[in-house]
């Protein structure tokens, strides 16, 4: 591939399945409402998915997400603090381990972008966000909270958002006209934007993806030019994306509750050895992968600090 001449490849047509990033899923969906949702179709090209979640807690409980390289909005809802409460951010890539502990009742509407696809919506190198939360420019939240109402009504309220905050605003399906948006068409993705996508995707979906230089050389560029053009639009720079969705590839297998040989998924992830595996799983997620296998099964209120 020359530089530049990416292309989106085609888009899922429902949401993904996958829990990667999530650890522990089956504990998230006992404990509160998770949803996710697509967006409109002009959207797809850039949006993963809408991620919707409603709890209404008897104990606090905390979640545990390793990120994925992109960019989320965030939109939350206090119930109890009436239509002024809330808040609304945009979350860069989280370099570390995402804690966040939910209490009593409450609501959060998320977007999350592609790797990449955050680029045309920001005026800024996408790594000027990396490990920040900001919160989204005053007025861009008009009208209906997008914590508000039926999944539906989130759904398209947060479609109205985006296809109103770009440069270049479009027309709702049908099924999601109440808001009323300006037909002008969404342009398709710059040639940078689209590599960018198109490599993060690659890193993502083929697990031969390993280093850098030879996605340069499978390409026809040079390390350096993707450094620059991961960082200007993902975030991070690809050898970040490499491990981050390797070491969720190890966190799957940890997870799968039967005994792992973690000599052979190291090399097969591309890890110098066992070791070095173990080492970046437990800096990854504060746990070794034995004691991370453990936690799935703990009783509710147990520690997450077991030894490996």
């Amino acid at each position: 591939m020359q530089p530049g001449r990416a292309s989106l490849k085609k888009c899922d047509s429902g949401p993904r399945a996958d829990n990667r990033g999530i650890l522990d899923p089956a504990r998230l969906r006992r404990e509160v409402r998770f949803r996710r949702r697509l967006p409109a179709a002009a959207l797809l090209p850039y949006v993963e998915h809408y991620w919707l979640i409603d709890w209404d807690l008897d104990e606090p409980f905390e979640q545990r997400v390793l990120p994925h390289p992109a960019v989320n909005l965030v939109f939350r809802r206090d119930p109890a603090g009436g239509p002024a409460s809330g808040s609304a951010e945009v979350a860069g890539v989280g370099r570390e381990l995402f804690r966040i502990t939910l209490a009593g009742t409450g609501r959060v509407s998320g977007v999350q972008f592609r790797p990449g696809g955050f680029r045309p919506f920001w005026p800024r190198p996408v790594a000027e966000l990396t490990g920040e939360r900001r919160p989204l420019p005053a007025g861009l939240v008009g009208g209906r909270h997008p914590c508000d109402g039926t999944d539906d009504e989130r759904a398209a309220t947060l479609d109205a958002l985006l296809l109103t905050w770009h440069p270049r605003p479009v027309s709702l399906p049908a099924s999601r006209s109440a808001a009323g948006v300006p037909a002008t068409g969404l342009p398709a993705a710059d040639p940078p934007t689209a590599e960018a996508m198109a490599l993060a995707g690659e890193i993502r979906a083929d697990r031969s993806v390993l280093r850098v230089d030879d996605l340069a050389r499978r390409h026809g560029t040079t390390t350096r030019r993707l450094q620059r053009l991961f960082l200007d639009h993902v975030g991070v720079g690809p050898k970040w994306v490499i491990r981050r969705y390797r070491i969720q590839e190890a966190i799957e297998h940890a997870a799968g509750g039967g005994p792992v040989d973690w000599a052979a998924v190291a090399a097969d992830l591309g890890y110098a050895d066992q070791a070095h595996l173990i080492r970046e799983f437990a800096a990854a997620t504060g746990l070794t992968p034995a004691a991370y296998a453990r936690s799935l099964h703990r009783p509710a209120g147990s520690s997450l600090s077991q030894p490996g």
